[in-house]
């Protein structure tokens, strides 16, 4: 059998390679990751106790529904970034548009307080605690996001280990959400915003060392 006969008789053989689709991972990913968020934040810190009342208020909602935004735009950088050659495109609006919708109100309540209400507005009572926290309580989304990125081809690793910390970071202020006593929008702007850029910064410092082929 000469080469030719040889490789074409290979060929009929052959069978599709299977590929790694990132639905299934990442949902997998999600599946002890948000229990586990879910988890520390019942242990450790526990709902607010009037949260009953809370949920009738439109600034509850924003408090919630911003980084529960950034964690699904993250979600979808994920899925992108984690196949070869494929860019976060407009996924990235998803990331910016509500911190920037958070950023507005903040300027606009800053603007409206008196110079002295303004401190109270932006420290709040548990500023010191909000970026620990939020880190922390995101921590399992984290770890099972750069699990399931390791299991796909991100050609783009610092990116990738960032889009995992934008949705474990927003998973997790959502999450403390639930606990955090603080209302206003000049301290979510700042120190929510703060809190979710801390996995985003580690998932970038990360994403060379652990999401290489």
């Amino acid at each position: 059998m000469n080469t030719d006969h040889w490789i074409d008789a290979l060929a009929r053989q052959a069978e599709p390679v299977a590929t790694r689709q990132p639905a299934p991972l990442l949902a997998r990913a999600l599946a002890w990751g948000l229990p586990g968020t879910l988890a520390l934040l019942l242990l450790g810190y526990g709902l607010r106790p009037d949260l009953g009342t809370v949920l009738g208020w439109p600034m509850f909602w924003v408090k919630l529904g911003m980084p529960l935004a950034v964690a699904l735009a993250g979600l979808a950088l994920v899925a992108r970034l984690g196949r070869p050659g494929v860019s976060g495109g407009a996924a990235w609006w998803g990331v910016l548009l509500p911190v920037l919708l958070v950023w507005t109100m903040a300027a606009w309540q800053w603007a409206q307080a008196a110079p002295a209400d303004r401190p109270a507005l932006l420290w709040g009572q548990t500023w010191r605690g909000c970026l620990v926290s939020i880190g922390w309580i995101a921590l399992p989304v984290f770890v099972a996001t750069l699990g399931a990125l390791r299991q796909l081809a991100p050609t783009r690793p610092s990116l990738a280990g960032a889009a995992a910390g934008l949705l474990a970071g927003g998973a997790g202020a959502a999450a403390y959400a639930l606990h955090c006593p603080e209302m206003t929008a000049p301290f979510l702007a700042v120190w929510y915003v703060l809190g979710m850029a801390v996995p985003v910064l580690l998932g970038a410092l990360l994403g060379p060392r652990l999401l290489r082929w």
